[in-house]
């Protein structure tokens, strides 16, 4: 197939889509499709259109590329109106498919799968308006309780609502603080004090006009992939220090991950059946990722769906895949059989 892997981008998490480009676009070829890597912002300056998907390619060469532009992409975006870069659409336009390898806002938050649609592009992953729904963390929470998937209690709040006075919220410390459409964990906050909480406040809406404020759940933490409605081996992660934040997320050596989790068969398939109806409360299509936190008494709650997760050959999802005996590249070129099923 010609497979644009498109990556980089304009989010915080800009950094971590040019690994997971990377990495796929180097899977697709080992199993000899013609992908290319774009960077959705960037894009590309010359491209051969006689032969735009070559037999030979070197994708680390266009991986360095993205990653040049980097520190430059705050001072880009002000000088531009247009979010795709150079050549991007034309491209996306010639390939079979549009894997994509972003993370975060214009990315994950449905605008350019929406975009593909009205294009007639095809791309892996759910369409736009559960992009949309799972970005939002405060519509995420509503469309959870609705379908009967446990969830910690909590409210969003904008700026201009804001309030210190959590008793007024109807909650006590310690709380979770988080942006309402952030990634990876950034503007994600901890707060067990009344200083520490305004703090939270402050540095959130730095990042956004709207936060979540949710009861924080003591316990272990794992990860669920819902791959074509049906859920992988349960992953947990372990961080040695602190919570499972951006740094502990990337910083390699800094959790324990362990798949398939060592926790009971009763509560395994409970927290695979809740991943299963998380994921269809938002209608998901080809696949997702899902969060839990379980107390020790092994009450779980729900806390996201990501539509489109970490994909560096040493992310959850490819870990949950292993288990099941299906390698890095397999899993690749799985993603985008099951996501293709959107298009019959």
């Amino acid at each position: 197939m010609k497979i644009v892997v498109l990556a980089g981008g304009t989010s915080t998490e800009r950094t971590v889509s040019i690994t997971s480009g990377t990495g796929i676009c180097t899977a697709l070829r080992q199993k000899g499709h013609q992908a290319i890597l774009v960077d959705i912002f960037c894009g590309v300056e010359n491209v051969d259109w006689e032969n735009p998907f070559p037999a030979e390619y070197d994708v680390e060469a266009a991986s360095a590329y993205m990653s040049s532009f980097n520190d430059k992409i705050e001072e880009m975006k002000k000088e531009r109106r247009n979010f795709f870069g150079p050549n991007v659409l034309k491209l996306c336009e010639a390939a079979d498919i549009v894997f994509l390898g972003l993370h975060g806002a214009n990315g994950e938050d449905g605008k350019v799968q929406a975009t593909f649609d009205l294009m007639g592009i095809k791309y892996t992953g759910t369409g736009y308006l559960s992009s949309a729904m799972a970005m939002d963390k405060g519509i995420t929470k509503q469309m959870f309780l609705m379908n009967n998937v446990p969830t910690p209690r909590g409210i969003s709040m904008t700026k201009d609502e804001m309030t210190t006075d959590l008793k007024a919220l109807g909650m006590e410390f310690p709380v979770v603080v988080k942006t309402c459409c952030g990634g990876s964990s950034v503007g994600v906050y901890i707060a067990n004090d009344q200083a520490e909480y305004e703090q939270a406040l402050k540095d959130a809406y730095s990042y956004e006009n709207e936060v979540v404020i949710e009861e924080y759940i003591k316990g272990r933490e794992f990860s669920v992939a819902v791959v074509d409605g049906k859920a992988y081996p349960i992953i947990e992660i372990a961080p040695l220090q602190g919570f499972y934040d951006y740094k502990n997320k990337y910083q390699a050596g800094s959790t324990i991950e362990t798949c398939p989790a060592e926790i009971s068969p009763e509560l395994t398939e409970k927290m695979q059946h809740y991943a299963e109806a998380g994921a269809k409360a938002l209608f998901m299509e080809g696949y997702c990722r899902l969060d839990f936190m379980m107390k020790e008494n092994g009450d779980m709650y729900c806390l996201e769906a990501n539509t489109l997760p970490g994909m560096t050959p040493t992310s959850l999802i490819p870990q949950e895949a292993k288990v099941l005996g299906i390698d890095y590249p397999t899993l690749c070129e799985k993603l985008i059989e099951v996501s293709m099923k959107k298009y019959k």
